[in-house]
Formats: structure tokens, sequence, C-alpha cells
């Protein structure tokens, strides 16, 4: 669906994640549909069926509910998409350098405007995203409420943030917004790396701290996370990828042969 501006948020996808009402999904159909998001991926979706959210989604937005991607967990959601912003009501611990949609809009819009590629993560309605999947997304999105009722019903919180994401995006085409530079923003669309690499590069760095007896306790994941946030902030090339996975590689060697020699 195209705005009375002509802009649509291409490149941006929603992804929800484990939902469990199907009149939920077809309520953040129509939000996509009012707002000009057009892809849909569902993670492992409880009691699916496209019939029920239909009725939500009204006829107009059924095609978006047809056209749905469902996969069986995040990750795989996640392919081909190099920002996630993951939205979270709970605060406080390693949940840091948390956005406001404003600014995760403007995150958003910059990218897409550039020809690349960035998600919404949504969880659950009672739960929300666990850690395991606040771990995977780049970003972390907050929806400041008052005290009295902090979480948001899924397609409210839902067509919120695509609406920032409209507006910002309206912004940078109308010229309100200065582009950002190559230099500015990171890597060019095509040349940077996706979520999926950014995982495969945080196991190969992983393993290669715990060969150097780096890594202490039961729990290295989380002393890990600030190097986890870190490189979410890092545009990271293809060709840098593959330097530091070299890196990686050859610490585990020289690891490994230190072990021997002793």
């Amino acid at each position: 669906m195209r705005d009375g501006g002509g802009i649509e948020l291409f490149g941006l996808s929603v992804v929800l994640v484990r939902p469990r009402f199907p009149e939920n999904v077809g309520s953040v159909a129509r939000a996509c549909l009012n707002m000009g998001a057009s892809d849909i991926r569902l993670v492992a979706p409880e009691n699916w069926d496209v019939e029920k959210a239909a009725v939500l989604a009204t006829q107009h937005a059924r095609h978006l509910l047809e056209g749905a991607t469902i996969h069986a967990d995040l990750a795989g959601a996640l392919l081909g998409v190099q920002e996630a912003f993951a939205t979270t009501a709970r605060l406080g611990g390693w949940r840091k350098a948390l956005l406001s949609p404003d600014k995760a809009a403007g995150m958003v819009a910059r990218r897409i405007a550039k020809g690349g590629t960035a998600a919404l993560v949504l969880g659950p309605e009672d739960q929300g995203l666990g850690n395991d999947d606040l771990a995977l997304c780049t970003r972390l999105v907050t929806i400041p409420t008052a005290s009295a009722g902090r979480s948001l019903n899924l397609s409210q919180a839902a067509l919120l943030l695509l609406w920032e994401c409209l507006k910002a995006r309206r912004a940078i085409a109308a010229g309100l917004v200065e582009r950002e530079t190559d230099a500015q923003v990171g890597a060019a669309p095509g040349q940077g790396i996706g979520v999926p690499e950014r995982e495969l590069l945080m196991a190969r760095v992983k393993k290669a701290l715990l060969a150097l007896d780096v890594l202490h306790g039961d729990n290295p994941d989380y002393f890990l996370m600030p190097f986890r946030r870190f490189l979410a902030r890092t545009d990271i090339s293809r060709r840098e990828f593959d330097m530091l996975m070299g890196l990686c590689r050859q610490v585990e060697w020289l690891a490994e042969k230190a072990g021997r020699a002793d």
C-alpha cells in the first residue's frame, strides 16, 4: 500500500515471534498495510489460521497474510536482514542502550533509504521476547508508557513503530533529514553482513576466547554481551567479516598448538 506521499517501507520486515492469536497477526497485517510495509515473517506461530487472521486484517490486507513466510526459529526469519530491532518492555540488567521508537525509526529509515534491510521484531503476547531472541537482534527498542501499563498489545506496538518508521522515511525523502554517506552508515547495501553472519562471528569469537581461557565462569555468553552490543553498533563489510573470522581461526590454532606444546 502506498501512502499519500508515495513512500513505502521497502526493505523493512515485520517479524512476529511465536504469536499466540491469529487475530493479532491480522491486526498487525492491517497496520503494515496502513504504513506501507509488505514483508511479514512469522516464527513458530501458535494455532495459525489465516482465515481467523483475515477477519482483523480486512480484505485489503489479506494478501499480506497470504504472503507471510513462516519460520521455525528467529535466526531463520532474520536471513537477509542487516539490522534487527527487538522490542522489549523489561528494563535493567544487561538490557542497556535501549532506543526510543523515534530513534530506532530514524536508523531504520536511513538503512532502507540506502537500499539496505532492517526488521522490527516483536515477541509473543504473553511474555515478550526472551533473552535468546534478544541476543540475536542488533538493537533493542522500548516504548515508554505510563507505569500502570507498561505492556502494549502486539498490534498497537507494531502500529506505533511502523508509523515512526514511515515518518522518518518521509522526512528523508523530502530532504528534511540529510542522507548519511556510506562512511557514516557503514558498509554499502549488498556489501555488509546480515544478522546470521554476525551470529557466526560471535560464535567464533566465543570459541577463540574460550581457547585462550579469557572467558571464565558458567555463563560465558553473559560476559560476551558487551562485545555483542559493540558488534551490533558496527556495520561490518564482507571483507572485514572474512578478516575477523580468519583472525579467530588463527587464535584457535595457536591456542591448540600451545596446548600440545605444554
